[in-house]
């Protein structure tokens, strides 16, 4: 295991010398002191595996395919932008747009999320992209979803604290959110409609809330404890009558 110090480096030498660790076989490394650098794995193959202590910057993880990395701390903006494969692990808080335009891969986030999360999410013949948010989401959240899956669970909220800002899911025409909890129907976008999960989608929760559990160290039997919410899109061409063709 690589030790690397962050401190004082700039983005551009950081992740030169991340690459280049990789590129010489080096599977797993320690990232201390990272201060707001971005790009840290962007566009990096392969099943190596970074650890962050520190706020890692914006586009943490962007167009990643395959590797593993883990945040013990907060991240800012962009987590997992156009990412295709890997996981990514957060220990604290994400910012904006996590999960932009993702394709492939899975984020846990153990605290809270910012705006317009999961936006332009998609998915592909095997690829299905996963974002599980320990906390509470900001506005906009699953805007413009083309398919994968989103669960907010809304732990450690306040009384009368909100689990989700408004226009929830604005603009979807594919995939699937999974809320625990109750979403009052004034917090929707109109292109979408709240059901209840089937057998399989609780199945499906027991699998993906676990797996977050063992990463945060929490109890999934007391997190599924309480229903959850389906979100899905209500009309797959949200705007197709505006096209002439």
């Amino acid at each position: 295991m690589e030790i690397l110090n962050a401190r004082g480096l700039s983005y551009q030498d950081l992740n030169a010398t991340i690459r280049s660790l990789l590129d010489s076989g080096q599977q797993e490394l320690v990232l201390k002191d990272v201060n707001g650098q971005r790009y840290i794995g962007a566009g990096v193959k392969g099943r190596g595996r970074l650890e962050i202590f520190g706020v890692p910057g914006n586009n943490l993880a962007a167009l990643m395919d395959g590797m593993e990395i883990e945040v013990f701390g907060n991240a800012q903006d962009g987590v997992g932008n156009t990412m295709n494969d890997g996981t990514v692990i957060i220990h604290g808080n994400a910012t904006d747009i996590t999960g932009y335009s993702m394709r492939g891969g899975r984020i846990f986030i153990r605290g809270n999320v910012g705006y317009r999360v999961g936006i332009h999410m998609k998915a592909f013949r095997e690829k299905n992209p996963l974002i599980v948010i320990g906390g509470k989401a900001g506005d906009f959240f699953g805007e413009y979803m083309a398919g994968g899956t989103l669960v907010l669970l809304g732990l450690d909220l306040q009384p009368g604290e909100p689990l989700v800002g408004n226009f929830v899911a604005t603009g979807m025409h594919g995939g699937e959110i999974f809320i625990r909890g109750q979403v009052d129907p004034y917090y929707l976008g109109k292109e979408v409609k709240a059901v209840k999960p089937t057998a399989a989608d609780q199945q499906r929760l027991r699998e993906i809330v676990g797996e977050f559990a063992r990463y945060f160290d929490l109890e999934a039997e007391k997190i599924l404890a309480r229903p959850f919410t389906k979100l899905i899109p209500y009309n797959k061409r949200p705007y197709g009558t505006m096209y002439a063709y």
